[in-house]
């Protein structure tokens, strides 16, 4: 597994997958190595975790160079091994999907997101990305993707035929809400919730701006490392409303404890894969209100409300009407009973394993 930053971890949904596959394939008795990136000043990954070998490559601190050198170091390291394959996780990684296909090493890369569209790049970045995403598609020997819109994209634009395996989800414990009363004085029910990354394509300024023009009792729970200029500006939003918390990253059982025991949970991106924490908030059973993007309304499944994306007061209107409507414990029952039968990581593991399989045989033929 090449193309994450560090696992086992938490730090975006594609550590989560990573780590989920890899501890689940080796359970099933493959050798699993993983590619670990170490920044400057980063301790030192165990070498065994959960029976997944744990493999630390050098990468620069500097954003503009890191996942590039990491990815470049990685693949040539690997490419030496015997691996039967090389699973390469995310575009940008994607673009070293060359090397082992000249080797005659089966690859397969997941695309977890458009990724170029993210509103953090910039011109050259954005063109690196797109870069990486053909030669991905183009050089890899199976390609998987997590949702349908994405597989037309791949056919409309690169005329190939993808994979679909959708996330899977970790079912949260139901806790009472201990830890997150002790900390911010949130007692169930009382508070909207937005769990992920504080980077732009998150849109956490038009939650915060929606959220803003409501005369609600509620709180709102904005979790999320704060580093970087965004995360200071989404800080500095925050602090102009005092029924608004910023509870920094949170993992473990606050987060389920958050998540559990939220009103309402609110996604309001312009870019996603998968969101796992929507799937997540979803499998808790309690409503979830997002953006109208395809990604968004298919993880859904109908079960959640939508906004016209990067609409505020659209958000206001719907987060004040989806408050005001009745959640009975047999839709929460529902909805948690379907995100969990559609979203299963054993599922997920075995479709992966297959197109491993078929990789293999399609470069066995070719050879």
């Amino acid at each position: 597994m090449i193309g994450h930053k560090r696992v086992p971890s938490r730090e975006g949904g594609v550590e989560v997958v990573v780590w989920e596959l890899a501890v689940r394939m080796a359970a099933l008795g493959h050798q699993v190595d993983c590619y670990n990136r170490r920044e400057p000043g980063a301790p030192a990954s165990p070498e065994i975790c959960e029976g997944v070998r744990l493999i630390d490559v050098p990468a620069p601190g500097r954003i503009s160079l890191n996942a590039f050198v990491y990815a470049a170091l990685a693949v040539i390291r690997a490419a030496s091994r015997g691996y039967d394959v090389i699973h390469i996780h995310a575009a940008g990684p994607g673009a070293m999907a060359f090397l082992p296909r000249l080797l005659g090493i089966p690859v397969v890369v997941t695309i977890h997101g458009l990724d170029w569209r993210r509103e953090k790049w910039g011109g050259l970045a954005r063109r690196y990305l797109i870069f990486a995403e053909r030669t991905a598609v183009r050089c890899a020997d199976a390609v998987i993707v997590l949702c349908e819109s994405h597989r037309r994209y791949m056919r409309e634009r690169y005329g190939r035929e993808a994979v679909r395996i959708p996330n899977g989800v970790t079912a949260v414990q139901n806790r009472s809400p201990r830890e997150i009363e002790r900390r911010w004085g949130l007692h169930g029910g009382d508070y909207i919730l937005f769990v992920g990354r504080l980077v732009p394509e998150k849109r956490v300024q038009d939650l915060i701006r929606a959220y803003g023009g409501m005369r609600t009792p509620k709180r709102l729970v904005i979790t999320g490392r704060i580093a970087g200029a965004y995360a200071r500006e989404i800080a500095r939003m925050a602090r102009e409303d005092e029924r608004i918390v910023m509870a920094d990253f949170v993992s473990g059982e606050v987060l389920s404890e958050l998540l559990c025991n939220c009103a309402l949970y609110v996604l309001p991106s312009s870019v996603e894969g998968m969101a796992l924490s929507l799937l997540e908030a979803m499998s808790c059973g309690v409503r979830c209100l997002v953006s109208d993007i395809p990604e968004n309304v298919e993880a859904g499944a109908g079960f959640v409300k939508a906004f016209e994306q990067g609409d505020a007061d659209a958000l206001r209107t719907q987060m004040c009407a989806w408050l005001a409507e009745p959640w009975t414990r047999e839709k929460a029952s529902r909805q948690a009973r379907s995100v969990r039968e559609r979203h299963s990581w054993d599922a997920v593991v075995i479709r992966t394993l297959e197109v491993y399989e078929e990789a293999v045989r399609r470069r066995t033929a070719s050879s």
